[in-house]
Formats: structure tokens, sequence, C-alpha cells
């Protein structure tokens, strides 16, 4: 039977927006990193080290399924060894840099028309990301005009749970106000977005075929059928029609 879906999540990262490659913007991020916290140590000594402990966070993160703040993340993971009220009081500064750092994030081609069509076809759509930034997201979804368009947004470094953990799932159901059997989920990740929504009982999952998520995903061994996958935001229009 056809689940009656009237809620759709998205995630983001790779979803919604992918990662664009410009140097300059890359170099400036790297700098302004820099000259934040007033490092003596050497480009590549920083980079290298930040690296590494990022690696180690990330690793612990997904299997502990938690989350931590952007001001514990500087503080205890990724920057102890420096002043840590200097570090504390720019953590949501240092954590957009060192985002900034991979190139810039831009919404795909179709993701602002395919949102607002949507919502016009009468959809209640929310967001539900693993992010380690508080304000990136928000501040995406107003510059490109598309704040409107969702009624909830849950951020694991706000509320510190992490898919694929299907409370994260549960917690966004309530949030919005909608059964989970009526809720859909569009994310890019092969594993953790199928396996937490099939986990927490949502009525559809749909992946949005990224090549170099897949490729990174291969490794782990583990295999989940999404109920759609799609190449482009806008194959969504065909899955949702217009409510009644």
């Amino acid at each position: 039977m056809t689940p009656d879906i009237t809620t759709i999540f998205f995630d983001v990262g790779n979803t919604l927006r992918i990662v664009v490659k410009d140097q300059a913007f890359i170099d400036q991020a790297e700098q302004g990193l820099m000259d934040l916290i007033q490092t003596r140590e050497s480009h590549d000594e920083l980079f290298s080290k930040l690296e590494q402990r990022w690696q180690a966070y990330r690793k612990l993160s997904k299997s502990s399924l938690l989350d931590v703040s952007e001001g514990e993340l500087w503080t205890q993971y990724l920057l102890p060894d420096y002043e840590p009220n200097l570090i504390f009081a720019n953590a949501p500064r240092l954590t957009r840099l060192w985002r900034d750092h991979d190139g810039r994030r831009v919404a795909r081609p179709d993701a602002v028309d395919t949102l607002k069509e949507l919502c016009r076809r009468g959809y209640t759509l929310g967001i539900i990301a693993n992010t380690v930034t508080e304000t990136e997201i928000p501040d995406w979804m107003a510059a490109d005009g598309v704040a409107q368009c969702f009624k909830t947004t849950i951020l694991s470094s706000k509320v510190r749970l992490r898919k694929p953990d299907p409370d994260i799932y549960h917690l966004a159901c309530r949030c919005i106000g909608s059964a989970e059997a009526n809720c859909a989920y569009v994310g890019d990740n092969p594993v953790r977005d199928v396996e937490g929504t099939q986990a927490a009982g949502f009525g559809m999952m749909i992946r949005i075929d990224e090549p170099d998520t897949l490729n990174m995903e291969k490794a782990t061994g583990k295999e989940f059928i999404p109920d759609h996958v799609i190449t482009k935001l806008g194959d969504l229009l065909d899955i949702f029609p217009a409510r009644k």
C-alpha cells in the first residue's frame, strides 16, 4: 500500500547543497582561521593537526551517535592546546571557517524551486541533518529565501543526537507534529540515511544519487535499500503530486 505522505524531511549536505572547490575561497577561510586563533604554527602544521583531530572526533561521534556543541568541539577536541576562553568565544566562527576550508557550499541548481513547489503542493517540510555548526544551515535558508518552507530544523549539533539514531527522527516528528508513517526522508547517504529512516518507521526513504558519498560509504559493507533513488531534486515532483 502506498503510504500517505504529508511531511518530507531533508538532509542538507550533498542533498540540498553541494561543495564547490574554490581555492581562493578556501585560502581565505584557512587564513581567517589562523588569524582568529592567533596561531604561531605554520599553515601545514596547524591544518595537519586539525585534520587528524577532526577524523578522530568523527570516528567517536559516529560510534556513539552523539554530537557535541561547537564550544565543546573546539575546546575539547580540535584545539584543546589553545587558550580556552579565546577558542570558546570564537567557536561558531571557527566552525564556519573550518567548514569553508572544504570549499564553497551552494544549493543544488533545482533545490530552491523544488522546495517551493513541494510547499505549494501542500507538503510540510523539515530538516534533519548531522552537522557541527548551528548557524550555517539557517543562514543558507534565509539567504536563498527558503526559510519559510521549513517548519522544523533538527541539527545534531543542537540536539546531540546523530543519524542513524532513530531518536533524532522521532524528535523531528514530534516537533513537526506528524506521525512517522506519514513522513518521507530525502538524503544522500546509502547507509545512515536509509538505515535511520527505516528504523524510525518512516513511510518512505528517497536517496539522491551522489557519487562521492557512495564511494565513501562502500567500505562499510552495509547495504540498505531505499524506496526511491533520484538523480536530481526535481525528480521529487514525480513522486509527490499535489495533495488534495
